[in-house]
Formats: C-alpha cells, sequence, structure tokens
C-alpha cells in the first residue's frame, strides 16, 4: 500500500511551519537542505517521519524489500588499530583468531550453491598485505566462480594499499582483477575529525575513506556506506556525514546501499555511553531515507538491532534487510548485540518481511531480482 502523503495531509498535520516546508519538498522530491535535516532529528515525531520516508521509499523502491543469501568471512580480529567503540578486536575481545586461508577456503566449500555473495572483512591485520588478499580472492573465484567477492573495508584498503606503495586506483584494479567485486561500507564511523580522534584516531581519515570509495566507484566499482551513531555524535555529526556521502554520490553514483550501524556499548572502552533508544534507532533510518535522496537502497542490519526491531525499520523508509548470513559473523555479537548466532533461513526471511506488508523479493548484490517476487 502506498504511503498517505499529499499536500492536504502536510498542510493539515499539527506541526511547526517549517516541518511542513521540509514535507512539501518532499513531496515535490526537492533536495532537503543540512538544516531541513537537522530540523527534522530535533523536531519531527517518529511518526512524521515514518510517513515521509514511507513515501521516498516507496517513490524509489514501491513495497518491496530485497534481501540476499550471503555469508560472511572475518578473517582475523587482530589488528593495528585500537578503535575506543570497538569490542571485535583482539584489544578487547575475550576471542583472538587469525583463519589460515584453507580454513577460509573451506567456509566456501561448504556453502550451498544458491548462496550468491561472500562478504570478506574484518581487522587491519599488521602482516596482512595486497598480495594476501590478491592470492585469497582467487582461490575463492577458483572454487566458485559464480560468488560476488564483497571485501574489505576503507579502512584495510587504506593499510594494504598504503603497505604497497601504490595508489589507490592500481591497488583496486588489481584486486579486481583477482576477484574483487564490490567493497562493503564499513569504517566510515563518523565523518568528524575531532570526534574520529577520540574514538578511532589511528584509523584512516574522512578523505581517504571517500578517495578510496570514488576511486573504486570510478573503476566501476561499487559499494555500500555506513554510519556508526549512538556514542558520542550528535545530531550535527549525522548530517555532516550523510551530507558528505551525498555529495560523493553526486560525483560518481557507486553507492548501492546506507547502512545506519548502531553502537553497541559491551566490551569497549565507551562501555559507560547509554545506547540509542528505540526511537532514535527508528528516526535514523527514516532521516536517512529522506535526505540521502541519491542513494537507492536502505538497508537494516539485522544481526545489529535484532529481527524485530529489523523489522520494524521496514516502516521507517528500509527496503533491504541484508540476508541469511548463516551465523558466519562475530562483530555485533561480541559487542553484545541481541542476535548471539545471527543466521536466517530464507522461509524465515520471506515470513518477517510479509508480516510487515512488504513484498520480499531475493537480490543479487546489485539488486537484481532473482527469479519471480515472492
Amino acid at each position: 500500500m502506498e504511503p498517505v502523503l499529499n499536500e492536504q495531509f502536510i498542510l493539515g498535520s499539527r506541526v511547526e511551519g517549517g516541518l511542513k516546508d521540509v514535507a512539501l519538498k518532499v513531496l515535490s522530491g526537492a533536495r532537503i537542505l543540512p538544516e531541513e535535516g537537522l530540523l527534522l532529528y530535533e523536531k519531527a515525531s517518529p511518526g512524521f517521519l515514518a510517513t515521509l520516508a514511507g513515501h521516498v521509499r516507496f517513490r524509489k523502491n514501491g513495497n518491496d524489500a530485497y534481501y540476499i543469501r550471503n555469508f560472511h568471512i572475518e578473517p582475523t580480529n587482530i589488528c593495528v588499530n585500537k578503535c575506543r567503540f570497538c569490542s571485535y578486536s583482539h584489544h578487547f575481545s575475550p576471542k583472538k583468531w587469525d583463519l589460515p586461508v584453507e580454513e577460509m577456503l573451506d567456509i566456501v566449500r561448504k556453502q550451498d550453491e544458491t548462496v550468491r555473495e561472500v562478504h570478506i572483512t574484518g581487522a587491519v591485520h599488521p602482516d596482512k598485505d595486497l598480495y594476501y588478499y590478491e592470492d585469497l580472492f582467487r582461490k575463492i573465484k577458483a572454487i566458485r566462480p559464480d560468488i560476488h567477492i564483497k571485501a574489505l573495508s576503507a579502512v584495510e584498503m587504506e593499510y594494504i594499499i598504503r603497505k604497497a606503495k601504490v595508489s589507490n586506483e592500481q591497488g583496486l584494479k588489481f584486486l579486481q582483477a583477482s576477484g574483487l567485486d564490490s567493497i562493503p561500507g564499513g569504517g566510515a564511523e563518523i565523518f568528524d575529525d575531532k570526534i574520529r580522534k577520540e574514538i578511532c584516531a589511528t584509523k584512516a581519515s574522512t578523505k581517504s575513506w571517500i578517495e578510496i570509495h570514488e576511486a573504486a566507484h570510478r573503476l566501476g566499482i561499487t559499494s555500500n556506506a555506513t554510519m556508526l551513531y549512538g556514542h558520542i555524535e550528535n545530531y550535527g555529526h549525522r548530517i555532516k556525514h550523510m551530507t558528505l556521502l551525498r555529495e560523493s554520490q553526486d560525483r560518481f553514483g557507486g553507492f548501492n546501499a546506507f547502512i545506519p550501524l548502531k553502537f553497541k556499548n559491551s566490551n569497549n572502552e565507551l562501555s559507560g555511553i547509554r545506547e540509542a533508544s528505540v526511537i532514535d534507532d527508528m528516526k535514523n533510518y527514516a532521516i536517512a531515507r529522506i535526505y540521502l535522496d541519491n542513494f537507492p537502497h536502505l538497508k537494516s542490519y539485522w544481526p545489529m538491532i535484532g529481527k524485530p526491531m529489523a523489522q520494524l525499520s521496514l516502516a521507517f523508509g528500509v527496503d533491504d534487510m541484508d540476508g541469511t548470513i548463516n551465523d558466519s559473523t562475530q562483530i555485533y555479537s561480541l559487542a553484545g548485540a541481541s542476535e548471539q548466532n545471527p543466521s536466517f533461513t530464507v522461509s524465515e526471511m520471506i515470513k518477517l518481511i510479509t508480516a510487515a506488508g512488504r513484498k520480499p523479493v531475493e537480490r543479487d548484490s546489485l539488486y537484481q531480482a532473482i527469479g519471480n517476487r515472492q
């Protein structure tokens, strides 16, 4: 069902004039300014935001809600960085691992042939380099030539490319030739130098993150983008972050989806910070959908917020539920996420999406529908 948003609805709503002006812009398809995005964070109710975000979501993707059959490989949690929000790296995790290549290849071999994507990301290991991952990608493609390799956040890329003393373009071309198909959106955290200095001082900078993604986009390698929220940032920082992403997308158009990532406060140096509420989670999804007008998709990462909240997010502009994952990620389970053994069967995914009033659509990594829509 198409969301109810028309001029009569907007003018008859009990909201302040500034919010009505923003809603009229959303109705017309006009771009929201940074100060208007901030107004939505500060003044708009969840219901009002859900209506606006639902309108944008329907205009872009109808009632389709996407999912993919995928799995993760997390090669290591031994990391040169010591980010204060991280519960995954060996600095804070009770576990420490560095998977042998053959063990990772066994993970690939065990996957059902219907699984379409492998997501490879982890820590920035001091001894891994460009040639290590080139070899890994080639071996994966030898086993499964059809599988889509989405691998290495810009933070991991920055380290191995700098270590190889080549340009971003040269490093990415080298990996592309070995089987890299796209790159995930991790490591963005929040695009503010002062905040980054406080929470992830040694990690790749905002400038570096954007440059690597734009270099990938110029080569035809698509990517996602993330934002870590709910720690020491404020609404202004979130708008600044999304503005930089929106401007980059204007330049090259290579982002597939935006993924808000919620800060979890277990087992890290920021454990004294209270986590964002469910209301803030949903407002954040909705505002992202309204503000990022040139991003085709908005993803809810269910291992982070749990299946019930991911289902709820479909009412706040989300159109992508990520994938089946098959209990293959520990990044958020180590941080205290409710999904300690994250796995979804296809039938469970379809049931959850249908119960939310959406149409389940199995997709590939580039959002092409697989077979008939359910």
